[in-house]
């Protein structure tokens, strides 16, 4: 069980492999933009280093990694491109029981946010197609920071902006490096991996687990 005290009234979700089953088409984007300069993208490489770290980062690390000739401005904006190409046509699909979880805790009182290292247009198009407006009070995304996941910028944002002290939140993230950013922030951490971050350490978390499903079915017991 999440350590769900009678103080915790707020959830801060994170995105991307979260809410919505979006990292295999990250990283197919990322394999489409990098066959452009002969670099084959293996699976382990994006699931240990780059899966839960903004598209601005990722540039870097794969341009230092792989030694190409290409400015990280010009990189992410290829793959942006791509997102937005993809987003054009619909939103990414949720994750198992997304919404769900998302209106169960709605009607038991909590507040609701989204904290994601990625786009505000990615978030908007999730709230829009699966109506989500009147769950998520807030949103704070990868243009509302400077610093953005692993770094805890973006969860102190969104508490100052919900009014709220880290006693009061619970996040919720299924990488390492959103977790660390929970942490750093002084938040407790609901971790649910996903295959893309299944073998990132969750030393840290509060309570791990393997679905949303399962954590709705705990929390309902």
């Amino acid at each position: 069980m999440p350590a769900l005290t009678p103080e915790v009234n707020t959830l801060l979700f994170d995105h991307d492999g979260t809410l919505i089953n979006s990292e295999k088409a990250h990283y197919e984007m990322w394999v489409e933009v990098l066959a452009r300069y002969n670099v084959e993208l293996s699976e382990v490489y994006y699931t240990d280093v780059m899966a839960g770290v903004p598209t601005s980062q990722n540039a870097i690390d794969v341009i230092e990694h792989f030694d190409l000739d290409v400015t990280p401005q010009a990189l992410e904006a290829e793959k942006l491109v791509l997102v937005k190409a993809l987003l054009d046509k619909g939103a990414f699909p949720l994750m198992p029981f997304a919404k769900e979880t998302v209106e169960y805790f709605h009607n038991r009182g909590f507040t609701l946010a989204i904290v994601t290292g990625g786009s505000k247009s990615s978030v908007h198009k999730t709230i829009e197609t699966y109506g989500f407006s009147e769950f998520i009070s807030a949103v704070v995304a990868v243009e509302d920071v400077k610093h953005s996941k692993p770094a805890p910028e973006c969860y102190l944002k969104a508490m100052t902006l919900l009014g709220k002290t880290s006693q009061e939140c619970i996040a919720i993230e299924d990488t390492h490096h959103g977790m660390q950013a929970a942490v750093s922030a002084g938040l407790k951490c609901v971790a649910i991996p996903t295959e893309h971050s299944a073998r990132h350490d969750f030393a840290k978390a509060t309570v791990i687990f393997d679905s949303l499903q399962h954590w709705l079915s705990a929390e309902t017991l």
